[in-house]
């Protein structure tokens, strides 16, 4: 009885160490992890994560010794950039309109969003909207309207969207990258994130990429697919 016992104890412990090897195995070769996006990045001054990694970073008091305001702000958004852009060219084209749940939420903030979840896409497409209208802001520009909405872009299509907030990036880069210490103080008025100081929207700006990253994260792992940004060897983007 007690060898009988026994040999069925090391049976089922056969049968767990099979299960997790085939799970390891699986989850090694997940297709959602290893596939890089469609686009890379030739940009060399914005190297690849994996590249950035293997090069020596700057000491604190040497970024001390020629930072200045817009390149401590850029130094952050780069972050933020790869993050929400690798997310973006990583989602598959069928998975754009994914919404992970269906409900009316009007009441909850009147006046501000959609009444629904956004879709993948819509998140895209407000990002790249709310970045130009942010660009526009420090740049004293009249910004686009709604972008709480979607905007006045057509961009409708993946490819469209991508190429979209692409550009989005480009115009905030540009526009931030004209802070100094002379003017980061100066009023900015207008209808995102305003009243403000050019320096105070600018902390707007990445904490808005930033946060809706977090839902297309959310997105991503609901359909079994792991974040560029959090993979072993994030992928390149294309500038």
């Amino acid at each position: 009885m007690h060898r009988s016992r026994l040999k069925s104890i090391f049976v089922a412990m056969g049968l767990v160490a099979t299960t997790l090897a085939i799970c390891f195995a699986a989850r090694a070769q997940s297709p959602a992890e290893t596939t890089p996006p469609e686009h890379k990045r030739t940009d060399p001054q914005q190297p690849a994560p994996e590249q950035a990694a293997q090069r020596k970073q700057p000491t604190a008091a040497e970024l001390s010794a020629k930072d200045t305001p817009a390149s401590a702000i850029l130094r952050t958004l780069q972050f933020e950039e790869y993050e929400f852009r690798s997310a973006a060219e990583a989602m598959p084209v069928d998975k754009y309109g994914y919404r992970p749940m269906q409900g009316d939420y009007g009441d909850v903030s009147p006046g501000s969003g959609p009444k629904e979840l956004r879709t993948f896409g819509e998140q895209v497409k407000h990002v790249a909207c709310s970045n130009f209208a942010f660009a526009a802001e420090l740049d004293g520009a009249k910004p686009p309207p709604n972008c709480d909405t979607g905007g006045p872009s057509p961009a409708k299509t993946r490819d469209e969207l991508v190429v979209y907030l692409h550009d989005s990036f480009k115009a905030l880069k540009k526009s931030l990258g004209a802070i100094s210490k002379e003017n980061m103080f100066q009023p900015i008025e207008g209808p995102y994130a305003g009243p403000n100081t050019r320096l105070g929207l600018a902390t707007v700006c990445i904490w808005h990429v930033a946060d809706h990253y977090g839902q297309l994260v959310i997105y991503m792992r609901l359909n079994g697919i792991v974040p560029p940004a959090s993979r072993p060897n994030p992928p390149e983007i294309k500038d």
